[in-house]
């Protein structure tokens, strides 16, 4: 395996290029982005690892030159800043596969604390699906406008009827390639879209409140990241906080979700398998919709697998526009998959099965949703 090491920090650059090695991969480093073009057209690596932070031409720029020139499986190094965690989401807007923050800045002496993660994060890159998605997130954008600009009467028509006898709700979890899929399912459902909505991305503290923020930008419902015990309501999705798990709760009757801090039990945060439990503990099964996004690891699968067994239904996005076919791959191995789509297919079946869904609780006169 072949990795370009991009960084105009000598001692950075010699941090990732030992951590890599040490990894089994084969090493050429580049300290600018003018540089590293060059090499990628030179060498043809699996994969590069690319600084946001550089002088003339800055990662950005090279990243988008990349992605047009030579594409190849990109993990951004970002500084754990405000400006860094916009720039990172910048990033995987423009095809980046994944990213590692530096923990101590732009210079990080403590990169080799992450050694584990960073190998883990660039093995997996190896062999990802190149995407970019700047195109559709331009129209989601437009679109978000639009309803903004001329409302019509029938937006919101049925979020009047959900409530209590009605609960119900969608489950998303996502990893690695997560974001821009993200954007493209969220900001294809309608703004009447009858249930709560609850993501949990593996993503960092530091760039989920961003994260949020840039969703609500391109979809007609409301984003917003959780972060304290919220009563859930229709015609919102709600982004769990990056250093935290979200649980589904039952208080005074309301539907609740809240924050916990992260279990050691648990890998990945925030966590899909205590999202999906949670829910499998408060609502019953006929009354979730789970979907489980690109990703590695197994996050959510087995829960997920329980959903479906006990008469839920669960989305796994295919192979084909999977960056990382992990996470939904685990769920279809378990038998978990009610359907297996395209990542271009989900949002519209979740509009069908969600209004269906929906019209049977109504219809079911005196039926409880608590669990």
């Amino acid at each position: 395996m072949k990795a370009l090491v991009v960084d105009d920090s000598a001692l950075m650059r010699r941090q990732i290029s030992d951590i890599l090695t040490r990894g089994g991969f084969e090493v050429t480093t580049a300290r600018t982005g003018a540089e590293a073009l060059d090499r990628a057209r030179e060498d043809r690596p699996d994969v590069v690892t690319l600084d946001i932070n550089m002088p003339e031409m800055d990662g950005l720029t090279c990243l988008s030159r990349l992605m047009a020139e030579c594409p190849a499986p990109v993990v951004m190094i970002s500084s754990l800043t405000e400006e860094g965690a916009l720039a990172t989401l910048e990033a995987i807007a423009l095809g980046a596969v994944d990213f590692v923050h530096k923990p101590g800045g732009t210079v990080s002496t403590a990169l080799r604390d992450q050694e584990e993660l960073i190998i883990g994060k660039v093995k997996a890159a190896v062999g990802a699906r190149v995407r970019r998605s700047d195109g559709l997130r331009q129209r989601l954008v437009a679109k978000r406008e639009t309803i903004l600009r001329n409302p019509t009467p029938a937006r919101g028509r049925n979020i009047g009827t959900y409530g209590p006898g009605n609960e119900a709700l969608t489950l998303i979890g996502a990893s690695t390639g997560g974001p821009a899929v993200l954007e493209d399912v969220l900001g294809a459902l309608s703004a009447d879209y009858p249930m709560p909505v609850l993501v949990c991305q593996h993503m960092p503290g530091t760039v989920t409140r961003h994260f949020a923020d840039r969703l609500n930008s391109c979809c007609a419902l409301r984003v917003e990241e959780l972060r304290r015990q919220t009563e859930l309501e229709a015609g919102t999705i709600y982004v769990a906080r990056g250093d935290a798990d979200m649980l589904v709760v039952e208080r005074g009757g309301r539907l609740m979700a809240t924050t916990t801090p992260p279990s050691r039990d648990f890998t990945w945060h925030p966590s899909v398998s205590r999202m999906v439990a949670s829910a499998l503990r408060t609502l019953t099964p006929d009354s979730l919709i789970g979907v489980l996004l690109t990703g590695m690891g197994d996050d959510g699968a087995a829960e997920l697998a329980e959903l479906r067994r006990l008469g839920g239904h669960t989305i796994a996005e295919s192979e084909d526009s999977c960056v990382v076919y992990g996470m939904p791959r685990a769920l279809v191995e378990r038998g978990g998959a009610s359907e297996v789509l395209h990542g271009s297919q989900i949002a519209a079946r979740l509009e069908r099965v969600a209004f269906a869904r929906m019209r049977q609780m109504r219809s079911n006169t005196g039926k409880m949703t608590w669990a």
